[in-house]
């Protein structure tokens, strides 16, 4: 007879579960029923890419192990595209390594930057990983919130600080970091000894009338900083999890020991297939990037047109509305939107405590015309104060779903 229950992992017992995939989940249960979901919660925009011809490919040699850093050859087609497309001054494959996705990248910086008790500097909106992969990795997280300009950021910085987290373009806001504003923030960082991983994901969902700068361009040797990135957005595809990240040589070292224990490497065949058809593939997705940020341009001309708030910003495919004024608790309007009107957001609390009246829209997955129906019923609801957490509670048992638990 078993004496003592089981005990998990404080570290992993005091994190939530991801909030925005919580709500995806929900989606995907209503979906099986047969229940149309117009899904503005997803982080995503689709392409229409091409099935290229795998027999171009070694495909015995993709069932086995290849180099821990990422096959030379793709690391050697981002080098070329980050130099070209970005202004950077990347050196060698040695400042690159490749592995599943950027998630698990962001999650190795920080466990090869930070001792337990270490301060992470969150600038909000933020992806909601970024603070729990901070908990898990010994870090405490400190969030800037989201209305405090650059010139300001010194003020949240303390003997603890070892790392700030920047997501430019910014996932849900949807601005921009300028060069001038980066330069300032990594003379800052370079004066208190302070690492900046830069998630770059929505590097290319810019519009013509604004300029992306990447860190990399502005730290030309890589020192002190982490420039993430991945295929997931800029190339469409989020289901094969393959993901880089650009840092100095030495810096890059030691998350390769880390990569080595955790992941061995990116899947073979698939850093083979993406090296084979890197410039076709962004031929085909670039122009589709380029209209997924146009059309988030139209949609945020209907939101003005409605009179719904929103937070500035011209890049990606999110938009970041502000509910404020409708005086109801967010999660139970995300809920309700979804159960009764089959409409699925993510909830602002995702992305920061000073973004909790705030919900995230993604449009790339829906056309405009279901995008504008479901804008004309968030404000309905938003107005009319509408919200029935008992309707909400009913829906979430009936269902067998359990309620989001934060921690």
């Amino acid at each position: 007879m078993r004496k003592h229950a089981f005990q998990p992992s404080k570290k992993v017992d005091s994190i939530p579960e991801a909030l925005s995939i919580y709500m995806n989940q929900l989606v995907y249960s209503e979906r099986r029923k047969g229940i149309d979901i117009i899904t503005l919660s997803l982080g995503e925009s689709y392409f229409e890419i091409p099935m290229y011809s795998f027999s171009d490919i070694d495909f015995v040699k993709g069932y086995h192990y290849s180099d821990s850093m990422g096959l030379p050859e793709l690391r050697e087609q981002i080098l070329r595209y980050y130099n070209d497309q970005y202004g950077s001054s990347v050196k060698n494959i040695q400042q690159i390594m490749v592995s599943c996705g950027s998630k698990v990248i962001i999650y190795m910086v920080m466990q090869a930057v930070l001792n337990d008790g270490d301060e992470v500097l969150i600038h909000e909106p933020a992806w909601l990983s970024y603070q729990e992969q901070a908990k898990l990795a010994g870090g405490n997280p400190v969030f800037i919130p989201y209305h405090c300009t650059i010139d300001r950021f010194e003020t949240y910085f303390s003997e603890k600080t070892k790392l700030l987290v920047l997501n430019n373009p910014n996932n849900p806001a949807g601005w921009l970091y300028t060069e001038e504003e980066l330069r300032h923030i990594c003379n800052l960082c370079a004066e208190k000894g302070v690492y900046i991983l830069m998630d770059e994901a929505y590097s290319d969902f810019v519009n013509s009338e604004n300029r992306f700068c990447s860190l990399a361009k502005v730290v030309p040797d890589l020192n002190g900083v982490f420039v993430v990135n991945s295929l997931s957005k800029n190339m469409g595809m989020s289901g094969w999890r393959v993901g880089y990240v650009l840092s100095s040589e030495e810096q890059i070292r030691n998350l390769l020991k880390l990569n080595q224990h955790l992941i061995t490497c990116a899947p073979t065949v698939l850093q083979m297939y993406i090296s084979n058809y890197f410039d076709e593939i962004i031929r085909v997705t670039i122009p589709q990037v380029k209209e997924a940020v146009e059309k988030r341009k139209r949609v945020l001309e209907y939101i003005d047109s409605i009179g719904l708030k929103h937070l500035p910003g011209a890049s990606t495919f999110y938009i970041f509305l502000d509910l404020e004024e409708s005086g109801q608790d967010i999660m139970d309007f995300c809920l309700y939107l979804l159960f009764k009107y089959g409409i699925a957001v993510v909830p602002g609390k995702a992305y920061g405590k000073s973004t909790e009246s705030f919900i995230r829209i993604g449009i790339g997955v829906e056309s405009e015309e279901r995008i504008h129906y479901a804008l004309d019923i968030i404000k309905t609801v938003m107005k009319g104060k509408l919200v029935d957490r008992k309707y909400v509670d009913d829906k979430l048992k009936k269902n067998g779903f359990h309620r989001f638990e934060e921690k």
